[in-house]
């Protein structure tokens, strides 16, 4: 009489390479995290105020050097620290404005298609159409009263 055997075999549910491979996203997506893009921007603003200045402290320094280059090598690493050393508040701060104000963009233009969707909605719905009608005049009715608004009607808070 023969018994039947049942071989149990320990594989992995998930393979290594995938494995390395959800790691490594981690990692990468985790890193970019950590980098912000106002400080990205200053510092790609800091490299181009520094090279200028370097530019125009090169054609300065030329002028008056009569093969002291040893002066002039001094000079120039002078001149790139300290503008180092000066521009960087100003341009972090000025990237950071930059980025504010390009979210702030964005934000406006998300509202403007927002609307412009809820019209389109509203034109081809009279259920929608009458919402906001009502909603309209509510808070017309509201504002003539002089009642507080509570929730004034805003299209983009609604999608």
């Amino acid at each position: 009489m023969t018994t039947a055997r049942f071989v149990i075999p320990d594989f992995p549910t998930e393979h290594p390479g995938v494995q390395r491979a959800e790691a490594l996203a981690g990692h990468a997506k985790s890193a970019l995290e950590r980098v912000s893009a106002a400080r990205s921007l200053a510092t790609l603003l800091l490299a181009a105020v520094v090279a200028s200045l370097l530019v125009v402290a090169d054609q300065v320094v030329d002028q008056w050097a009569d093969g002291q280059w040893l002066a002039v090598w001094m000079a120039l690493w002078v001149v790139a620290f300290s503008a180092l050393v000066l521009a960087a508040p100003l341009t972090r701060a000025l990237a950071r404005q930059t980025i504010a104000w390009l979210d702030a963009q964005a934000a406006r233009r998300a509202r403007d298609r927002a609307d412009a969707r809820l019209l389109a909605l509203a034109a081809r719905d009279p259920r929608v159409m009458a919402d906001l009608q009502a909603a309209q005049t509510r808070a017309a009715g509201e504002q003539a009263v002089g009642m507080p608004l509570g929730r004034r009607w805003e299209p983009y808070l609604y999608l």
